[in-house]
């Protein structure tokens, strides 16, 4: 047990080790009474400009913890999660396999080699340094790889991301995939930061060196190796089928990604449920990053203890959202196509946020009352808004515009201080051609209202990239509270790309759960 003290804060000059000594001194608390050290800061940017932080306290008399934390707002009791497996007794009929190496299949796999368990983890796209090779190269101009590419291979979609790991779930496991992600070669800051990132170039050695641990506990990774049929017999599945061959499964942790709409095809011929589920599309937009700063932070903008600026901004209309999502300081708008004859955005950036422009997606949420057509009916709606970006693109380019001409339904295209940071180029077009009238009403007027959040945000200098429609999975497969599919008693549905996540933390903490709840179920490999 031990406490976490909240609002503590330091001076944008002055040390935030500062915070701890704060803290002991209004709780009365003497340093040698207590263990203490700083658990998270963010900046506080409504009114004078400082840092706010969270102190973790252990204290000698665990009595008077409880006190604290009855008498005062700012204090509350603190239990670090432990990770405690009671293990089953049932034999597994065939390989343990883990299907997928985003953070929700990396996880679970090494969660499971903890454990003493050997499991086999299936990738369709290639290892890291293959996967970058192909990227940086599809990003120069060259082919697409439809197996290997920004959504596919080893890490994940959020390898090509901004490496964020902020997340809305309360978990006590948030801690461990922070802290293994620290072991594995990640900056200590994302330990303490309210806002964590790693960034897409240190996340790739944290990834591989992940990957080594999976293999020295006795776990297999095989890349280039897509899950492409499944054999079911009564009430479980038998086999899955990858390259050609058959493997024999004991258990499979579905851990594909939001972007395999090919594996959900195949699921749903195989007779496994599941269902459509809301998601979101839009465009990203791009600002200077200097404007963001100064727009946020005032005249402080530019001091050196501040990181660039970021904002996360929503609207509502009519029971339809529009909200920024993944916004990346200092970043990138990246091509992120995983099949020929379609454009799809993303955002990036490294860990130095030190790109001129900000940029973010602006998104509108969207239903199955929207488009219809069955469980794979929103899977077909974003392909065909992302064939219809590559016309409006005349191939390769993002359909772009600027933000104040999208606004007022005009069409002049006159860059002003924001070059557009996709790399294979951007082609005027009106996005009204290319979204539905339910997705653009919103969504001008959602950037209206951001305009008046945030000053400047939707003047004549920012640009809208699209097509953003990877933000979540289209799907969900439904998974009954002992974590299986009930078509299967042997399937386990894990991760973003089967509902159950937003994002590289919440992917991690399911991928540990489902884990255990394989671990529950199946007894250990015997030696």
């Amino acid at each position: 047990m031990a406490i976490i003290v909240s609002q503590i804060k330091t001076t944008l000059d002055e040390p935030k080790e500062n915070a701890v000594g704060k803290a002991l001194a209004e709780l009365g608390i003497k340093p040698g009474e207590a263990e203490a050290r700083l658990y998270k800061s963010s900046v506080d940017a409504r009114r004078e400009i400082c840092f706010v932080h969270s102190v973790y306290v252990s204290l000698k008399d665990r009595s008077r913890e409880k006190r604290l934390a009855e008498k005062r707002q700012n204090v509350r009791l603190f239990e670090p999660g432990e990770l405690s497996v009671s293990f089953g007794t049932e034999q597994p009929q065939g390989d343990m396999i883990v299907a997928g190496f985003g953070p929700a299949g990396m996880f679970c796999a090494l969660t499971l080699c903890e454990f003493g368990y050997k499991p086999v983890v299936l990738e369709r796209g290639a290892d890291m340094d293959s996967r970058v090779q192909a990227v940086e190269g599809y990003w120069k101009g060259g082919a697409l790889d439809p197996a290997t590419n920004v959504q596919f291979g080893e890490g994940g979609a959020g390898t090509f991301s901004d490496g964020k790991l902020t997340t809305r779930i309360n978990d006590p496991l948030c801690s461990r995939v922070l802290e293994r992600f620290v072991e594995f070669g990640a900056p200590e800051d994302i330990l303490t930061s309210a806002k964590p990132h790693i960034g897409t170039d240190r996340l790739r050695g944290v990834v591989k060196n992940l990957r080594r641990r999976i293999t020295e506990l006795g776990g297999e990774v095989r890349f280039l190796s897509p899950l492409s049929g499944i054999t079911r017999g009564t009430g479980r599945i038998t086999s899955v089928s990858v390259n050609g061959a058959d493997i024999p499964c004991g258990t499979l942790a579905l851990a594909v990604g939001h972007s395999a709409h090919d594996t959900f095809r195949m699921l749903l011929d195989s007779g496994i449920g599941l269902v459509p589920k809301p998601f979101s599309v839009g465009a990203r937009i791009e600002h200077l990053q200097t404007d963001i700063d100064r727009a946020l932070y005032g005249k402080y903008a530019g001091h050196p203890a501040l990181p660039p600026a970021e904002y996360q901004l929503s609207y509502h209309e009519g029971g339809r959202g529009v909200y920024t999502f993944c916004m990346c300081p200092g970043g990138y708008v990246v091509a992120s196509a995983s099949a020929p004859g379609t454009v799809v955005t993303n955002g990036m950036s490294y860990y130095d946020r030190a790109g001129k422009n900000a940029n973010s997606a602006v998104l509108v949420s969207v239903s199955p009352e929207d488009f219809g057509g069955g469980p794979l009916g929103g899977a077909e709606f974003i392909q065909r808004l992302e064939q219809k970006a590559y016309q409006l693109g005349k191939g390769r380019r993002a359909p772009a515009a600027l933000t104040r001409e999208f606004i007022s339904g005009g069409s002049s295209f006159t860059l002003g201080r924001v070059d557009p940071t996709y790399s294979l180029g951007v082609e005027p077009a009106r996005l009204d051609e290319l979204f539905p009238e339910f997705v653009t009403a919103p969504m001008r007027n959602g950037l209206r209202y951001f305009d008046r959040r945030i000053s400047g945000f939707s003047d004549s200098d920012s640009i809208l990239t699209a097509i953003e429609t990877r933000s979540s999975s289209p799907v969900r497969l439904p998974r009954n509270e002992a974590g299986y599919s009930e078509c299967a008693d042997n399937l386990f549905p894990c991760g973003e790309g089967c509902g159950y996540a937003g994002g590289i933390m919440s992917a991690a903490v399911d991928g540990i759960r489902t884990a255990i709840r394989i671990m529950e179920r199946f007894a250990p490999p015997r030696d």
